[in-house]
């Protein structure tokens, strides 16, 4: 259902969307030498042992703990008509690839994956925006986006974003160039150089909140 400029806007975003690499998790996957195969079990972040890395090759795959964390509290409802989705500019189809393998094996809680989540979202359609290939682009303020509140239904000024931002300023070009025409208002977005950690994750709940006017 799409979101509308009459519908006021709640405390918390309609869409959350992560970058993958070195934002969400701590890992390139352009740099990864095989799909993962085999699984790291640990602690979720208190909530009982599950897979918190993922191997490809030599290298280990694992969620920020911000990234976990906020998995965590949307997986328990926490925020009300929040939903999530991925956009990612992977640099190659095998790096995309390693990507939604990835997604598929990390997990959240014991037995549920970040892919698991994401389809729950969406009724099991796959609204994410995963690499570079065409019709996608390195540019995700014309491509990535775009396509994500086309599928979503979404406002741009309805999104939270995070992105590390190392390889571009991504969060300044979605800001810039993706804006609702009634509100001038485009995603909120925080960058994230060190990877999606909590304090991250906070501040982008309260950027999110100022920019619309919901703060208490």
């Amino acid at each position: 259902m799409s979101s509308s400029p009459d519908t006021p806007a709640t405390p918390y975003p309609e869409l959350l969307v992560y970058d993958m690499d070195a934002c969400l998790w701590d890992k390139e996957m352009y740099e990864m030498s095989s799909l993962p195969s085999s699984t790291v079990m640990g602690d979720l972040n208190g909530r009982g042992e599950g897979v918190v890395g993922v191997m490809s090759g030599r290298d280990k795959i694992s969620l920020h703990k911000g990234s976990l964390i906020s998995l965590q509290e949307h997986y328990d409802g926490k925020y009300p008509g929040m939903k999530i989705a991925m956009a990612s500019s992977a640099d190659t189809p095998f790096a995309e690839k390693v990507g939604r393998a990835a997604l598929k094996m990390l997990e959240v809680v014991p037995g549920v994956t970040v892919w698991d989540v994401c389809m729950r979202d969406w009724d099991n359609v796959d609204v994410n925006q995963i690499g570079r290939q065409p019709p996608l682009s390195s540019n995700k303020s014309m491509t990535h986006f775009p396509f994500l509140r086309e599928k979503t239904g979404i406002r741009y000024d309805r999104m939270l974003f995070f992105d590390d931002c190392n390889w571009g300023d991504h969060c300044g070009m979605v800001e810039r160039n993706c804006k609702e025409e009634d509100s001038g208002k485009g995603p909120a977005t925080v960058r994230t150089p060190r990877g999606l950690g909590e304090r991250e994750w906070r501040e982008g709940l309260k950027v999110y909140a100022q920019r619309n006017g919901s703060e208490s």
